[in-house]
């Protein structure tokens, strides 16, 4: 939208203005009075020192509310204003450096001559040389002072109302060449060290000249997606100005699709009057969409506060920006209730008998242990045959028997009770074989062995029984079957009379003795025998050796 004679406009005019918007600003929720307190809120007022002093007033008029934004405009006259060669930046520089939460909005022209109606073959030209870094010089100068004035947050609003057909610095000539000229000049302020700048691509609302989103120069290059939108067409109601194209519904949409925030940064009453209805409606739009900040123009037609052929609007304004104070507390009487103590009724305890629990113990099992048997594998017992050893009898030498003369025993006395016997096994007594006088005789060959002499047994004469000494008993019969753990008795053989020795021959004789060897057992038995052998070793029997 054209600001025609803004610098003419009376200090009168500007204080007014910046009253009216800083109220504006507090009405974001007209339902909802003083909900605005989130959103930074503030007026344009004037663009020198006199829109800095008018802040306080306007604060005063919405009842203390803070005014967080100061909105200015650097002139577009000549290539000197655009750098920032103007002295009224130190005024809102120092305002903005008082307090951390204030925000500095500065509108920055594109073009000299920028209202002067340029026609739009030569708008193309200066764009195309824009776009080829003509003016680069221009822009860096202004970042610099922006910078050394201690404000390189400023935000940037470069170029606004880009769609319209108001100023130099439009689009619609040659979008394609002035979205490069954007960036050259959004790119050169970066480039300066120190700065912090935010840029707000910012047209007007609805189609106007072009439809503003072929001006959007890209999301590299754009901090904030504003919006100015006056009480003016396309769109009578307010319910037009948000569906109509390119209006405050399609705005929203866009700049949450590109992942910027919001702002408005021109907005107010035009070319319908006074209009409540259109303030409490704007003032609930920003609300609900919670912009970066907003910023009313408030001087006539526009404004609310130094404009005062709106008083309509400016109640609503200021009703809604304005905090809202608490009423004076009246205390409420306090009327004691008498207490009346209750009588305290001693509930008997009666003892709960203790029924012990039994305790039942827990028999202990005993954990069985298996012991395994030990595998015994039996040796079969290979019974060992007893092989009795044959007992060479000594031969016993030959002794006469001397028969013993049968001695008279003379009667003893039994006597009455006698001890009961007790039989004892009698020792035989050895028989002893007569000698018998051997008659040898020679046989042709040698000498013949005498028969064995059958020796006679001896009587056996029993001996006299001793007074009270039971006479032993021989028992009659021997037990025929010996057990067989008990080895049998080994026989004793009978003693043989060894039988008379052949003579020897002497030396030299005719008679050869070989001598018999039947064993070391037999020839006990037998005696040693021997063959002889008679030669006849004469001189004529031819065996004569000598």
């Amino acid at each position: 939208m054209s600001r025609p004679r803004r610098r003419l406009a009376s200090a009168c005019i500007g204080t007014v203005t910046a009253g009216l918007l800083a109220t504006g600003a507090a009405l974001a929720a007209p339902e909802e009075e003083g909900a605005d307190s989130d959103i930074a809120m503030g007026a344009y007022l004037d663009y020198g020192p006199r829109g800095v002093a008018r802040i306080p007033f306007l604060s005063r008029w919405l009842g203390g509310k803070e005014i967080r934004v100061g909105h200015t405009y650097l002139p577009g006259d000549q290539w000197a204003g655009i750098e920032g060669n103007v002295s009224f930046l130190e005024d809102w520089a120092e305002w903005r450096r008082a307090r951390d939460d204030r925000m500095f909005v500065l509108n920055v022209p594109m073009q000299e001559r920028n209202e002067a109606r340029v026609p739009d073959y030569q708008v193309a030209q200066l764009i195309r040389a824009g776009a080829d870094g003509q003016y680069d010089r221009h822009f860096e100068k202004l970042a610099e002072r922006l910078v050394a004035l201690g404000v390189p947050d400023t935000v940037i609003v470069l170029g606004w109302e880009m769609n319209g057909v108001t100023y130099t610095h439009r689009c619609g000539p040659d979008p394609e060449n002035w979205k490069a000229y954007w960036k050259r000049v959004v790119n050169t302020m970066r480039a300066v060290p120190g700065q912090k700048f935010k840029f707000d691509f910012t047209p007007n609302r609805g189609t106007d000249a072009i439809g503003w989103t072929k001006c959007y120069p890209g999301d590299d290059v754009v901090d904030i997606v504003g919006m100015d939108s006056y009480d003016q067409g396309p769109g009578r109601t307010f319910d037009d100005q948000i569906s109509q194209p390119y209006g405050l519904q399609q705005h929203v949409d866009f700049a949450k699709a590109h992942g910027k925030q919001l702002s408005y940064p021109e907005w107010g009453l035009f070319r319908n009057g006074d209009d409540p209805q259109y303030m409490r409606r704007m003032l609930k739009w920003i609300e609900q969409h919670k912009p970066l900040y907003h910023t009313i123009t408030d001087y006539c037609p526009h404004g609310v506060w130094q404009c005062k052929q709106n008083p309509e609007s400016a109640k609503v304004f200021r009703d809604a920006l304005t905090p809202q104070k608490p009423g004076p507390v009246i205390p409420t009487p306090v009327i004691p209730t008498p207490v009346i103590p209750t009588p305290v009724i001693p509930t008997p305890v009666v003892p709960t008998p203790v029924v012990p629990t039994p305790q039942i113990p827990t028999p202990e099992i005993p954990t069985p242990v298996v012991t395994p048997p030990p595998i015994v594998v039996p040796s079969p017992l290979v019974p060992s045959p007893e092989v009795p050893s044959p007992v060479a009898p000594s031969p016993a030498e030959p002794s006469p028997a001397v028969p013993s003369p049968a001695a008279p025993t003379p009667e003893l006395p039994v006597p009455v009770e006698p001890s009961p016997a007790v039989p004892s096994p009698a020792e035989p007594s050895p028989v002893v074989p007569s000698p018998v006088g051997p008659s040898p005789e020679v046989s042709p060959v040698g000498p013949e062995v005498p028969a064995s002499p059958v020796p006679s047994p001896s009587p056996l004469v029993p001996e006299p029984e001793q007074p009270g000494v039971p006479s032993p008993q021989i028992p009659s019969q021997i037990p025929s079957q010996v057990p067989s753990q008990v080895p049998s008795p080994v026989p004793v053989p009978s003693p043989v009379v060894p039988k008379p020795q052949p003579e020897k021959p002497p030396v030299n004789s005719t008679q050869w003795c070989v001598p018999l060897n039947f064993g070391e057992w037999l020839s006990k038995l037998v005696g040693k025998q021997s063959v002889c052998v008679k030669i006849d070793w004469g001189r004529d029997s031819g065996f004569w050796p000598f």
